[in-house]
């Protein structure tokens, strides 16, 4: 039987607050002596001879930034959402050429180790919020729970703009780098 225990690390992921909840899957059997010894900072020697019932702990961790990118990719597949928003931080990297794939999702751990899904996103002028919601939910529960296996506590959608189809194209147009000219990309003669 798996449980799922919750741990605080540092991290130097370029969002959120320098500090993430790991989302661990163990099984519930002990190490024994392998964890004293590991506690002690002492080796471990997994070849033991005659020693064929060595009890092990296995684990499988996510980052939160692993389940935010899980979510932000499955919102490029929902009708009506034509973008997210991200924090200032992300405007910043924007700025500067860099995309941060999480931009517009964050993830909370909830007290029973599920998790729960803030997401801030831009919709398309004449979709139907109430439907879109309901599309995101679905595709976060279906892409969360399909990949990791765990719970989705909730899902929480802030829409942040409605864009016309012409501020959609202007968008597009500033994400996309103009491409030089042909006569630009040749070498001047010598």
């Amino acid at each position: 039987m798996s449980k799922v225990d919750t741990t605080k690390v540092p991290t130097d992921e370029p969002h959120g607050t320098g500090e993430t909840t790991d989302l661990v899957l163990s099984d519930d059997t002990e190490t024994g002596e392998l964890a004293e010894a590991a506690e002690a900072g002492q080796d471990i020697d997994l070849a033991t001879e005659g020693d064929e019932d060595l009890d092990s702990e296995d684990s499988l961790t996510f980052s939160n930034g692993v389940i935010e990118k899980i979510v932000a990719i499955a919102m490029r597949d929902v009708p009506g959402v034509v973008g997210m928003k991200g924090s200032w931080f992300n405007r910043v990297q924007d700025a500067f050429g860099a995309s941060d794939s999480t931009k517009g999702v964050t993830v909370e751990v909830t007290p029973e180790s599920a998790v729960r899904v803030n997401i801030s996103v831009l919709i398309e002028y004449g979709a139907y919020a109430p439907q879109v919601f309901e599309d995101v939910k679905r595709a976060v529960v279906k892409q969360v729970t399909g990949m990791t296996g765990l719970e989705v506590a909730g899902v929480n959608l802030r829409i942040e703009d409605v864009l016309t189809p012409e501020e959609i194209e202007q968008r597009s147009r500033r994400a996309v780098p103009a491409k030089k000219d042909e006569k630009d990309e040749e070498e001047p003669e010598e």
